[in-house]
Order: C-alpha cells, then structure tokens, then sequence
C-alpha cells in the first residue's frame, strides 16, 4: 500500500495530533481548506467562525460545516486523535496493528476499531481505484 502523505510528519507533530481532538481539528481544516473555504450548499467562499473549533459558517445561507464534514471522520462516534492514531497506522503500513491491539492502545471497543479500520481501508481502495488525474488533484490537496 502506498502512502497517502507523500510529507513525512515529525514525531513530535504526530504527538500533538495524538493527544488532542482540537490538534486533529485544526490540521484537518488546514488540509480540507488550503484553498480556501467554498460553502457545499450555496457555493459562497465568505465565511465567519462556526460554533465548534475549527469549524466555517457561511455567510450567506449560514449553513455551518466541521472540519470533519465530507472526510472518514465525520460522525465519529469516538475522540478524532483516537481515530487519527488508527488512520495515521493504517495508512502508514509500516505495521500491521490488528484491531485488537488497537482497542487495547486506545480504550476502545475491538468492533469499533475493526469498522473504523475497514472504513480507512475502503477509502483507500477508492483512492487506489481513481485515474491519475484525479490521484494527482488528491495529492495535491493532501501535499500542499
């Protein structure tokens, strides 16, 4: 499998991600909107801090989306760095963690690393399927 991040993240940089929900927030915003923000109702690119951390309201229809809206985090039933910590593994591929491993590290239930991993897994294999154009304008939203 190849890796997702062609950037390498120190160490201590995956450390902060790790610990803190907020630091998983911030750097999924900073990923989803390098851009710059662009409303999915309305298509308004003005917008206002929303209610949650790291989140953009429009200015417009006032309709709010999270940092986490339209990625495999969305609707995470579980701390997003727990959910970053099994993303970061899984697509790392340096190991293979089982799902049992996983849900000792993390305090979590083993089906509910075994459903997150499958979900990481599934995303994958769309990415893997996908034409290099589109591979290419991927690549460039996840590198910079």
């Amino acid at each position: 499998m190849e890796p997702v991040f062609k950037k390498e993240l120190s160490k201590e940089h995956l450390k902060e991600l790790f610990e803190s929900d907020e630091k998983c927030l911030e750097f999924l915003a900073g990923l989803k909107w390098c851009e710059g923000f662009t409303c999915r109702k309305c298509g308004n690119s003005n917008y206002c801090p929303g209610k949650t951390p790291y989140s953009r309201r429009c200015t417009r229809c006032k309709s709010e989306e999270s940092a986490a809206a339209g990625t495999i985090f969305h609707n995470c039933k579980f701390p997003v760095s727990k959910a970053f910590y099994i993303a970061y593994n899984v697509c790392k591929g340096e190991e293979e963690i089982s799902t049992y491993e996983f849900a000792r590290r993390l305090s979590l239930r083993q089906m509910t690393c075994w459903n997150f991993k499958n979900k990481i897994r599934t995303a994958l294999s769309k990415i893997n399927s996908m034409s290099d154009s589109e591979k290419l304008s991927i690549q460039k939203i996840l590198t910079g």
